[in-house]
C-alpha cells in the first residue's frame, strides 16, 4: 500500500496529510484538524474528551477512525488518530467553531488535489512550487530544486528501464552517488545538517544542488551510453557520474577557497534567501 505524508495549510496552520494511492484519499491528523479549529491549547485534551463524549453517545464515527504513522514535531513518526475527508465532515458537526464552513471548503479542495494531479502532472509542480514560495524559499533556490526533482525522475526511470528496484537497490546507488562527489554517503550528509527525516535535497544550498544535478544527470547519460545489465554494473555507473560532480567541486573550492558541502540547512540558513558556501581561505592550514 503506497502512503505519502504531507503537510498542507489552512489560514497559516499545518495540518498533517497523508495520500493513500490505493484507496485514492486523503487521511487527515484528527488532532491537528482540532487545532485548526478550535484554538485549543491542548487539541490532544480536546479529542480525548471529544472522543469519549462521542463513544457514549454510540456515535460510529470514533469506531472507523483509523491510526496510521505521521511525523511529529519531533521528527519521528508516531501512530496517529487520522480521518478521511467524510469522516472529516461528520466530526465537524461535533465541533462548534466559526472556521468549520471555510475549513470544509478547504477540505473538499484537498480531497480534489491528489486526483487532479494524477490527470495533470503539471499541477503537482504548480503546488510544490506555492508551497516552497511559502515556507520562505528564495525564487533561484526553488527554480534549482524543481529542475532537480525532473533531472532524479529521469535518473530512477532509468533504473527502472535497467530492471533494478525501488528500495535498496535504488537507496544504495544513491548513496554510491552522493558519496562520489560530496565525500558523505546520504545519511553522513543528513548528519552533518542535523536532519532526521526531512529531505536532503530540500536542505542543500543552491551549489550543492547543481553538483548533485549533475552527478544524477552524469549517471544517467552514462547509464544510457554503456547499458549496465546487472547491480553491480549499475554500481559502477554510479561511482562514475558521482565522480563528474567531483571533478566540478574540486575545481570550484580551489578557485573560490569556499567548500561547498556545508552545515547549513533549511531552518538555520536557506530560508528565505540563497545563502552561498562558506567561506575556508581563513581556516586553510599555513
Amino acid at each position: 500500500m503506497e502512503k505519502k505524508n504531507e503537510i498542507k495549510i489552512f489560514e497559516e496552520r499545518k495540518v498533517r496529510t497523508l495520500w493513500d494511492a490505493d484507496q485514492e484519499k486523503w487521511y487527515l491528523s484528527i488532532v491537528d484538524v482540532i487545532a485548526v479549529l478550535t484554538d485549543s491549547p491542548n487539541p490532544q485534551m480536546y479529542w480525548r474528551v471529544l472522543k469519549n463524549r462521542l463513544k457514549k453517545e454510540g456515535s460510529q464515527l470514533v469506531t472507523n477512525c483509523n491510526q496510521l504513522k505521521m511525523q511529529s514535531a519531533d521528527g519521528k513518526f508516531y501512530l496517529t488518530d487520522v480521518a478521511d475527508t467524510e469522516q472529516l465532515f461528520r466530526l465537524i458537526q461535533s465541533i462548534p467553531s466559526p472556521k468549520a464552513e471555510p475549513f470544509k471548503l478547504w477540505l473538499a479542495r484537498v480531497a480534489a488535489e491528489r486526483l487532479d494531479e494524477m490527470q495533470d502532472p503539471e499541477l503537482t509542480i504548480d503546488r510544490a512550487l506555492e508551497q516552497y514560495l511559502h515556507l520562505g524559499y528564495s525564487e533561484t533556490w526553488i527554480n534549482q530544486r524543481l529542475k532537480s526533482i525532473e533531472i532524479r525522475k529521469e535518473l530512477t526511470d532509468e533504473w527502472k528501464k535497467r530492471g533494478l528496484k525501488e528500495g535498496a537497490q535504488f537507496a544504495t546507488l544513491t548513496d554510491i552517488i552522493t558519496k562520489a562527489w560530496s565525500d558523505k554517503t546520504t545519511k553522513e550528509y543528513k548528519m552533518l545538517k542535523g536532519l532526521k527525516k526531512e529531505n536532503l535535497r530540500d536542505n542543500m544550498t543552491n551549489t550543492e544542488l547543481i553538483l548533485n544535478m549533475l552527478a544524477e544527470a552524469s549517471t544517467k547519460d552514462i547509464s544510457e551510453a554503456v547499458q549496465p545489465e546487472s547491480f553491480e554494473e549499475s554500481k559502477k555507473v554510479a561511482q562514475q557520474g558521482g565522480n563528474v560532480a567531483k571533478v566540478a567541486l574540486r575545481e570550484l573550492e580551489a578557485r573560490t577557497g569556499k567548500k561547498v558541502v556545508s552545515k547549513l540547512n533549511a531552518n538555520t540558513a536557506l530560508s528565505p534567501k540563497q545563502i552561498e558556501p562558506t567561506d575556508t581561505k581563513s581556516k586553510k592550514k599555513k
